[in-house]
């Protein structure tokens, strides 16, 4: 991977501060993302020009109007509507406690609601704090508190189960047994957290939570999972839909990556469980095969494969390149370049 640089990136978040958690289409507002990403795949020079590309999509936030009252926070969960209300709480959570102690807190008490807006809430959260990981900015703080209120203001949860399997598996024997919705039975109802309500009349589903174990090396766990679903988005992104959809299998799972160094390991534990849960729920709804065992490896590098991106310019193309370069060069596995070079021809440039 080039070496990250973040020197556009505070220029970014400051153009972008104002703007909704929607775009003018229905759809997740990716913008703060994209300029995380292109900084992490060292392309600071590529920030502003994108950004000014994708500005007019974006809509304003409405003004905050209705305090979040922390004794009571459980009952503003999934108002989409009440974003800035979230923004301000979480804004005054990180002026009175450091950035780790809230980020765990908050991780913890959202997990449930991992699938929120299609995972969007989690992945803004994972690259808000690599970020600041990096750099402690006013800019990169007010982003993590936008970001934390973009995952409360979706908040989602999935039908689960308190009975659990007889015995948690590994990762590649659980995935076999993910109950998937009979094509007959499958609603298309416009986007993918709409139709994950099918999951609701889909009762073999709910145990899914369960049939992992997640009591080992969260890391090793996080790793095995998303080559998991990198090799799922392989063998079922057949066209512009379940390209997008299978894209946050993997994404999603990246962005924890990026959040579990600064979480404690009983929070990392809980939180992973919902990360597998949501991503098997977009296989349950969408999902058609088993994932790809034969994998033909690409030939490109990272740069090589970084350039196309740029050219292609669609967001969920640029997040996806950088997240599976960024687990490809952890674990040097032949699924992520090959998922980089199927999404590149299967997202023509809009």
């Amino acid at each position: 991977m080039p070496t990250p640089n973040y020197e556009a990136l505070d220029e970014a978040l400051e153009v972008l501060a104002g703007a909704d958690i929607g775009l003018k289409n229905g759809n997740s507002n990716h913008a703060p993302m994209v300029a995380e990403a292109l900084c992490a795949m060292g392309r600071p020079q590529a920030v502003m020009p994108w950004i000014a590309r994708y500005q007019e999509r974006l809509l304003p936030h409405q003004p905050a109007g209705d305090p979040i009252r922390a004794q009571i926070w459980r009952s503003a969960l999934g108002q989409r509507d009440r974003f800035a209300d979230w923004a301000e709480f979480f804004v005054e959570e990180l002026r009175q406690a450091p950035w780790p102690e809230v980020l765990d807190r908050w991780t913890g008490r959202l997990a449930p609601g991992f699938s929120a807006a299609a995972t969007h809430g989690v992945i803004r959260v994972g690259h808000a704090v690599r970020s600041l990981a990096i750099a402690e900015t006013p800019w990169r703080r007010r982003e993590l508190a936008d970001a934390l209120a973009s995952w409360a203001a979706t908040y989602r949860e999935l039908p689960s189960s308190d009975r659990l399997p007889e015995r948690p598996m590994p990762p590649r024997e659980a995935i076999a047994k993910v109950p998937l919705v009979a094509s007959h039975q499958r609603r298309a109802l416009g986007n993918i957290t709409a139709s994950l309500a099918m999951l609701d009349d889909f009762p073999e589903f709910a145990p899914v939570i369960g049939s992992i174990d997640v009591s080992g090396d969260i890391e090793t766990l996080l790793a095995q999972l998303t080559e998991i679903f990198a090799r799922i988005y392989l063998a079922n992104a057949h066209d512009v839909l379940t390209t997008i959809v299978f894209i946050h299998g993997v994404t999603s799972l990246t962005a924890l990556g990026s959040i579990i160094p600064h979480i404690s390991e009983t929070t990392a534990g809980a939180v992973l469980r919902y990360a597998w849960q949501s991503a098997c729920a977009l296989y349950a709804c969408f999902g058609t095969s088993a994932m790809a065992e034969n994998v033909e490896p690409c030939a490109q590098n990272a740069e090589a494969l970084i350039d196309r991106a740029l050219a292609n310019g669609d967001e969920h193309v640029i997040k996806f390149t950088e997240a599976c370069l960024r687990r490809g060069a952890l674990a040097p596995l032949p699924a992520y370049r090959a998922a980089v070079d199927h999404v590149l021809g299967a997202m023509r440039r809009r």
